[in-house]
């Protein structure tokens, strides 16, 4: 993917990655986060912009999104819905389904952009399921722009390095070894404020 990129003119690489997170954001498998990781590294290298690239790629992923929660609101839920081959155990994955995306729906939705097969899947499931559209725009939109943000930032921050790290301990990984920083960094502040007269 990175070398199918580095030669392309900036505005045919925001163009590729757009279409690459769109597509995956919509259902179907395709290297969407691999794109946004090659563009990070792009970027670092100086070849396209770090503001594009996040922008783009939030922008792609919402809109995918959007459009695979359509099809599986329509298409997706007529098809479990119909009779005959296999209809029970179609209707108890509505009935599952359902009463999980009214508990759990916006953690699905938010956290699913840094899951791969979640990422491809959250949204046909959210329409299937029949969540509310506004709830799953806002928290669908809300996953997009920090997913872009948080992976396109680290691959800028890391370059080079990026490709390697990701693909030996995962977008998970990172996210968890972030959000334990994070976690350590609040907790050792909160600790301090506590210790202050």
């Amino acid at each position: 993917m990175l070398l199918a990129l580095i030669n392309l003119p900036a505005r045919l690489g925001y163009l590729i990655l757009f279409a690459l997170v769109g597509i995956e954001s919509t259902g179907v498998p395709v290297p969407g986060e691999t794109a946004l990781i090659t563009a990070g590294v792009l970027a670092e290298r100086g070849q396209l912009h770090i503001e594009p690239v996040i922008l783009v790629a939030a922008s792609g992923a919402v809109l995918g999104d959007n459009l695979g929660y359509l099809i599986g609101r329509t298409g997706g839920r007529r098809l479990l819905e119909r009779p005959r081959f296999l209809e029970k155990h179609r209707h108890a994955i509505i009935a599952r389904g359902e009463p999980f995306f009214v508990k759990h729906g916006p953690a699905a939705v938010f956290l699913g952009r840094w899951t791969a097969g979640l990422r491809i899947a959250a949204a046909w499931l959210a329409g299937v399921n029949r969540m509310p559209w506004r709830v799953f725009l806002f928290w669908n939109a809300l996953g997009g722009i920090a997913w872009a943000t948080s992976v396109g930032l680290l691959a800028y921050a890391l370059g080079p390095t990026a490709e390697h790290v990701f693909k030996t301990v995962g977008i998970a990984g990172v996210g968890a070894a972030v959000l334990l920083v994070v976690v350590f960094v609040a907790w050792r502040r909160f600790r301090s404020v506590e210790q202050d007269p």
